[in-house]
């Protein structure tokens, strides 16, 4: 039986697939559970009905056809896997892989927040899947929780690139429609200016926003009031709504959802080192003994952040208690290339045990009784002085 469209028939098959069961509807279409009878696997398929008006009908399946065809180039495991696409009477469809898992959506329904550790690897899983689609010209513009879902051994994948559209294709959107979610919208998609890879990076910003804070940066009772606030609105830091979250990510999160596009990151392929860096960094810092005097602060030596570009520091670490992109921009930058000098320090002041400073003999087993205890136990109180503010700028 072919597929129909007739309302009250069921549809059992597309091509050569046979429809198990109905996993959802989505604003392209109906997404089944099916079976194909060549290569004998289960699949995902996503249908759109194409029994609209004359006029929108071109619009409407040229966006499908041009989902498939650029959402099928991609083959990263960050990315859901396109296998098939064709056409049954009034219904196109795309066969895909599917997916054993939990939208986003479904973990953040609680509004509460995730673990930090949990949040940054899934926003790099996130960010490492987009950076290779932007790599191929392909951008998503709907990145939400929706559209992202957590499948075995927490592998992250990115589901839907309904909208996307290679930024070389002659498909025009139609004037006056909005592509994408409001609440995660970037400033240049609600003005209706032409985007490029950095939307994806604000709406990734927005998803890791409510993944530490349980909340979205943008809320209002009306889609206007929303994007109103996308436009205008400096959310509060996450650090201020979960004092789980590191000051350090506030300045990740700040780059993500700057307004201007000058001073959002560049590419998706910085945010995840970044995000990667700082979930390291915290794993480090964890796993260190407390430590005591004469020992290294556990932030020491923590890798440095791979931030674009470089500033001058702004006054100490303190950190806004909003963002300011610009201010976060120089002040990420700065503890990229400060973050080491405490090990530095130490290193240059205490050589290993059993060596003798470079340019200097050993000393003798005399100066050791007297004058070399002095020196030792100087050494030992300044190191432990070093690591105290150490991790005092740690905190």
């Amino acid at each position: 039986m072919n597929a129909s469209v007739h309302a009250g028939e069921q549809i059992r098959q597309l091509g050569r697939y046979e429809l198990l069961s109905e996993l959802g509807q989505g604003a392209m279409g109906v997404v089944y559970r099916a079976r194909d009878p060549v290569l004998e696997r289960v699949v995902a398929i996503k249908t759109i009905n194409l029994t609209l008006p004359k006029d929108e009908l071109p619009e409407y399946e040229g966006r499908f056809y041009q989902e498939a065809r650029a959402a099928g180039g991609l083959n990263h495991p960050n990315i859901v896997t396109i296998y098939d696409i064709g056409k049954s009477d009034k219904v196109a469809y795309m066969a895909m892989e599917l997916l054993e898992g939990e939208e986003l959506r479904s973990i953040l329904a609680d509004r509460q927040p995730l673990p930090v550790p949990l949040a940054l690897d899934i926003g790099m899983q996130v960010a490492e899947g987009l950076a290779y689609a932007h790599e191929r010209q392909v951008v998503h513009r709907d990145i939400k929780p929706a559209n992202i879902m957590i499948v075995r051994d927490g592998l992250v994948k990115i589901t839907d690139f309904g909208i996307a559209r290679m930024r070389t294709n002659e498909v025009k959107t139609m004037t006056g429609m909005i592509l994408g979610s409001p609440k995660y919208m970037a400033p240049e998609q609600v003005v209706g200016k032409r985007v490029d890879h950095r939307a994806d990076i604000f709406s990734l910003g927005v998803v890791l926003y409510e993944m530490l804070t349980g909340e979205a940066p943008f809320v209002a009772d009306s889609v206007h009031g929303i994007l109103y606030q996308v436009l205008n609105h400096t959310p509060p830091a996450p650090s201020t709504r979960n004092s789980q979250s590191p000051p350090l990510l506030d300045l990740i999160v700040a780059k993500a959802l700057a307004k201007n596009l000058e001073q959002r990151y560049d590419n998706a392929k910085d945010l995840a080192q970044d995000l990667r860096q700082c979930r390291d960094m915290l794993a480090a810092r964890a796993a260190a003994p407390e430590f005591t005097a004469g020992t290294a602060a556990p932030s020491a030596g923590a890798p440095r952040l791979g931030i674009p570009g470089t500033g001058e520091r702004t006054g100490g670490l303190g950190l806004s208690q909003t963002f300011d992109s610009h201010e976060a921009t120089m002040r990420l930058a700065a503890l990229s290339s400060a973050d080491a000098e405490p090990m530095e320090r130490t290193q240059r002041i205490v050589p290993e045990a059993g060596t003798p400073a470079p340019g200097r003999a050993a000393p003798s087993p005399a100066r050791r009784d007297g004058f070399g205890d002095s020196i030792y136990l100087w050494l030992a109180s300044a190191l432990a002085v070093a690591a105290a503010v150490a991790l005092i700028w740690a905190r």
